[in-house]
């Protein structure tokens, strides 16, 4: 066995260290805060520390909404941050807060606001019920101090700490007087049919001396909260102390609900301002993920992928020895794939349609492959927000020369005239029938008010980025493809068609292409349950090492998995491998939706029609390019073989 190549260990290395290890790159540069302005200092150290709020999400429910939504304590001079294409269509929505500290001033107990309810006010009740609603749902805050993540850590099982990215806003305990989600941290939350709001929360703020080689003041390093419910009683003058601040199912009194918070500054040693990320994601609930698991599907892919390889170089070497050592009678003789050299290139039924595909599916996989690469990298970090989805984006749009090219190389290879025909929906069907399934989503975020709703501006801009600039590239692509030649055949095609001989059960074509799939799907469905928690759990992505690692496995194992049943198909004497050669590999789409349904119906807890209509409208989406993006490998990988295989024979 030959030894292990050692570029692909130096590869395997480093996708390691960047996925285990946070780093920053220019581009993010660090904040000094100091306890006051020195004279004569042009902005370089900060006092003030400004605390952030992003949008509410929930596990229970896709719809996210804004910190306005909800009756919480506004910011006088609210302001908003301008936001990247990324964070819009994720819905990201980050403004100031009230919640507003000075460096290293330590208040025990301050107040925010006090927010009154009549319940003779209908608006009030409203306002109360939506409140209530988010607190059944276990809608989360999202804080940020710095650009970083205000966490809420806590003990689970074995005194493990685990730290979330956010903190719920209050909890609930039934009318059986079983307490719901957080409310099981404290037995004081003991009443039936009773919501608990956190309205007062103790924050706590790290921070990391600046050498003063370097310059002066500190950095922020961390930041921790710890959610608590408090009924005050002087709303005027609190004491933070007291019984929890319990609300009643039923709205029959008059309500007031005073917020408050504590403030502490510490001083940290050991975390560095490069790595204040690090606790986060080495402590977040399902990331201390099972690296011997991972890298042992990884071994196991790559031997198969090793045997698959040696076993077609083996036996095809030995075909083509004998295949050339014969003489035409024995060759009439005989059955195998070099028979059907006269009809393997007949151009496939749907031709158009194939071309299409295929010229999507190119710009889709170089559009992964950079992204992964640039995420793997660093430069995508969960620090910059946004960043992954927009820089995905931008590439789509600009690469639609290699969709344009690619299309129309193929269709002029496949015989096809309709030119134009083709043009058209290269640039329209794929990324049409994205957008319509997308904009019907966002029809229903809408209707619900929800902040994951992309503005109507966003959509003008996004269409203006299609029309504009990704469909006259897809024109460029399209000229230079069509003044290009088509792919000549290494073989000519047989004028009048062979007739298939009857298959085996296996050597149809469906049982053929279901059986496909299932290789390339066995690498990714552990990264995959990481990414469906990202998506629908909100829980941060940040091992792209391993992902660009398995992208690349993916790719092996669907080009292997793909070539190895077109060579038993072709050993079979049926030519008809265009059209299978995608499917076999784009199956692997298929067994990624059945796995999203049983992602949702054992994983999540949604409730609503809303929610349950927007995650399968997003899923269908995610399937469709995994669809083109899988095919597109397996036709290509299966278009080089068969060239390659047939180049090498003595047709006579």
């Amino acid at each position: 066995m030959k030894s292990l190549n050692p570029h692909f260990i130096f590869l395997l290395s480093l996708t390691l260290v960047s996925s285990s290890v946070g780093f920053y790159l220019p581009g993010l540069a660090p904040v000094n805060f100091c306890e006051k302005k020195q004279e004569g200092d042009a902005g370089e150290c900060q006092t003030e520390i400004q605390l952030l709020v992003n949008r509410l999400d929930s596990v229970e429910s896709v719809l996210p909404y804004e910190y306005d939504a909800f009756d919480f304590c506004k910011d006088v001079n609210e302001r908003r941050p301008s936001e990247n294409l990324g964070q819009v269509l994720f819905g990201e929505r980050i403004e100031t807060s009230p919640y507003k500290f000075t460096f290293k001033v330590d208040k025990p107990c301050q107040k925010v606001c006090t927010m009154s309810y009549d319940k003779d006010s209908k608006e009030d009740k409203l306002k109360l019920d939506f409140l209530k609603r988010g607190m059944e749902l276990n809608y989360q805050h999202h804080w940020i101090v710095d650009n970083m993540p205000v966490t809420w850590c806590y003990l689970v099982e074995d005194n493990q700490k685990v730290c979330n990215p956010g903190f719920p806003i209050g909890c609930l305990v039934n009318q059986d007087g079983n307490p719901k989600d957080a409310c099981v941290i404290n037995a004081d939350f003991n009443k039936k049919n009773t919501y608990y709001l956190f309205n007062h929360v103790d924050i706590t703020i790290f921070y990391h001396s600046v050498d003063e080689t370097i310059g002066m003041g500190a950095r922020l390093v961390a930041a921790t909260v710890e959610p608590k419910s408090i009924k005050h009683s002087d709303n005027d003058n609190p004491t933070c102390e007291g019984s929890p601040m319990d609300i009643p199912v039923e709205f029959t009194s008059n309500l007031k609900v005073t917020y408050t918070y504590s403030i502490q500054f510490k001083h940290n040693k050991e975390i560095k301002w490069a790595s204040r990320w690090d606790y986060i994601l080495v402590s977040m609930p399902h990331s201390n993920i099972q690296w011997f698991s991972i890298m042992n599907s990884l071994v196991i892919v790559l031997f198969l992928s090793g045997m698959v390889a040696m076993i077609m170089l083996r036996t095809l070497h030995r075909d083509i020895a004998q295949y050339n050592q014969m003489d035409k009678e024995e060759a009439q003789e005989e059955s195998g794939w070099k028979q059907v050299h006269g009809d393997v290139f007949r151009p496939p039924r749907m031709g158009m349609l194939l071309s299409v595909f295929l010229g999507q599916g190119t710009q889709i996989f170089i559009m992964t492959f950079i992204t992964l690469f640039l995420a793997c990298l660093g430069f995508l970090s969960p620090a910059n927000r946004g960043a992954l989805m927009t820089c995905a984006v931008v590439l789509w749009v600009l690469l639609g020369t290699s969709a344009g090219y690619v299309s129309s190389r193929l269709y002029k290879t496949f015989g096809g005239e309709n030119w134009k025909t083709n043009v058209l929906l290269t640039a329209f069907l794929c990324p049409g029938i994205v957008f319509v399934d997308f904009f019907l989503m966002n029809l229903i975020l809408w209707v619900e008010g929800s902040s994951a709703a992309v503005p109507f501006g966003t959509l003008v801009a996004i269409l203006a980025l299609w029309f504009g600039i990704s469909v006259p590239l897809t024109f460029v692509g399209a000229y230079f493809g069509f003044k290009k030649p088509g792919i000549e055949p290494p073989v000519r095609t047989n004028q009048i068609p062979r007739q298939i001989p009857q298959q085996s059960f296996f050597t149809k074509p469906v049982p053929g292409i279901i059986m496909g799939g299932i290789l390339p799907f066995g690498c990714i469905f552990i990264q995959l349950f990481f990414i469906l928690n990202s998506i629908w759990s909100h829980q941060m992505y940040y091992m792209f090492g391993f992902l660009f690692l398995v992208f690349i496995i993916l790719v092996i194992t669907c080009s292997e998995a793909t070539i190895l049943l077109c060579y038993f198909h072709l050993c079979t004497e049926d030519y008809h491998w265009w059209w299978r050669s995608f499917l076999t590999s784009g199956f692997t789409a298929v067994y990624l939706f059945v796995y999203a349904l049983h992602y949702f119906y054992s994983k999540l807890q949604i409730v609503g029609a809303a929610s349950t209509i927007l995650y399968f409208g997003y899923t269908m989406i995610m399937v469709l390019i995994f669809f083109i993006f899988t095919g597109t490998i397996g036709f290509f990988a299966c278009f080089f073989f068969v060239n390659k295989i047939y180049s090498v024979l003595k047709v006579d």
